[in-house]
């Protein structure tokens, strides 16, 4: 018989693999175990307490702790667990949460399907441009279009969609069609010389020379997220979203917003798809749709794509797709009072206000010795740290100086993520103006303690 662990750090060191953790590393400094959660903070087992300013991953839209929610849950737990919704079955609280959900979204989306993460859902939409492509024999209408720095999950379709290397890098990924763009991330990838205008132009010529070599009736879909989050909180410049939306109508290729991160009120709007000014054929959502309280997410498409769809499934007699948990009754009955709460204590509007309160306050930070850039919109923000703020040019090696930033925020009390040296924040959408001053505080204070770093104990980092 295995010896038992005698503390919760040493169970986890050794029984659990972490996602997204160098494993070896974590061996050695073992877990933060949060013990609860409180509005926007969250409580170590310690009893320390942190502003959870990254929404746990993006995700916890109306806080920690919210009774209405462990309310739904357990209504619903009493009333139906589970039962599944294969072969014509259905219960009250995803059919509800479908039709809100089509009144929620663009007009032209008005059909369903439901999974338990974003990763699925997007593995989900390819599968389904697939079936669909094959059912009007077009069978050589398969490759997608995404953008290098995308996030899209990590499934084997949904991490080949990814565009970061790390989430490829020994895993064999791409292993669908997929070309990879460039990231229209202006700061970074904008020539020397190029106004704002002169880059989207660019970019979307990059988009339509790539169809037009691989030959637009293989190209099935475009898939991007509004606004980029994982891959560094990207904001397309002006004129971006416009010209690709337009390429997608010219040569007949799907446009699929990935708003699993934007989506209900994040940037401000009740979609980044609206925030952004286009309108997608497909358009996948989950993290805010429960608040991360239950898993779920939803892909909603149009009725011409679900004609299509079930037009194959009577002749070939079935959708051969689905998971054990689509429309889980549970998890669609805190989805259904998750989205009432957001519109009862009218959270999108909040983030709105509180965004121009957010996106104000960091840009104060852009004289910063450490700080490139200043980027985001409505509660999701990020600020890249630099080397050399005239040159733009990175610290080496990549990430180590973010590493420290985000250490010194636990110190500080407050959680934010960094992606390579980009430091993220996405505070829960229930935030106040006080909390967001305070944010805004300990991120100054970050900054200034992560620049003393690099003076003195971090001064073998390139500069």
């Amino acid at each position: 018989m295995k010896p038992l662990s005698n503390s919760l750090q040493h169970m986890d060191v050794t029984t659990t693999l972490h996602p997204y953790t160098d494993a070896r590393v974590h061996e050695e400094k073992g877990p933060l175990v949060i013990e609860r959660g409180e509005g926007i903070h969250v409580i170590d087992s310690t009893g320390k307490k942190y502003i959870e300013a990254l929404s746990g991953l993006w995700s916890v839209a109306v806080g920690f702790s919210q009774t209405r929610l462990r309310d739904a849950a357990a209504a619903q737990m009493e009333k139906l667990p589970y039962y599944h919704t294969f072969a014509g079955k259905g219960h009250e609280p995803s059919i509800r949460l479908s039709e809100k959900l089509v009144e929620m979204t663009p007009e032209n989306l008005t059909r369903v399907f439901f999974t338990s993460s974003g990763s699925e859902a997007n593995d989900t939409v390819v599968k389904m441009v697939w079936y669909m492509n094959n059912a009007l024999g077009r069978p050589e209408k398969k490759k997608f279009l995404a953008r290098n720095k995308a996030y899209h999950g990590i499934t084997v379709a949904s991490g080949s969609l990814t565009g970061l290397p790390a989430n490829h890098r020994d895993f064999d990924l791409p292993a669908i069609p997929v070309v990879h763009l460039t990231c229209p991330h202006f700061y970074r990838f904008g020539h020397d010389g190029e106004t704002e205008a002169e880059f989207s132009a660019r970019l979307v010529k990059e988009a339509e020379d790539t169809i037009l070599r691989e030959g637009p009736k293989t190209i099935a879909a475009f898939i991007g997220e509004p606004v980029m989050g994982a891959g560094g909180v990207m904001v397309p410049p002006a004129g971006y979203w416009e010209g690709i939306a337009a390429l997608c109508k010219k040569y007949d290729i799907l446009l699929v917003a990935d708003e699993v991160i934007n989506g209900f009120g994040r940037t401000g709007a009740r979609w980044g798809c609206e925030k952004m000014g286009f309108t997608p054929d497909i358009l996948v959502t989950s993290k805010q749709l429960t608040s991360s309280y239950m898993p779920l997410a939803a892909v909603l498409f149009s009725e011409a794509i679900y004609d299509a769809i079930a037009d194959n499934s009577h002749k070939i007699g079935t959708f051969g797709h689905g998971y054990t948990a689509t429309g889980h009754p549970v998890a669609t009955a805190v989805g259904l009072e998750n989205l009432a709460i957001i519109e009862e204590q009218g959270l999108i509007e909040n983030a709105a206000r509180m965004g121009e309160q957010l996106q104000a306050g960091l840009a104060k930070f852009a004289d910063h010795p450490l700080v490139g850039e200043v980027r985001g919109t409505g509660l999701i923000a990020a600020i890249e740290l630099v080397a050399d703020k005239a040159t733009k040019r990175p610290f080496d090696p990549l990430g180590k100086v973010g590493a420290k930033a985000f250490e010194i925020g636990h110190e500080e009390g407050m959680i934010i993520r960094n992606l390579g040296d980009s430091l993220a924040l996405c505070p829960p959408l229930i935030a106040t103006a006080a909390d967001v001053d305070e944010i805004v505080r300990i991120m100054g204070v970050i900054l200034d303690r992560t620049a003393e770093w690099l003076a003195g104990d971090g001064a073998d980092v390139v500069r």
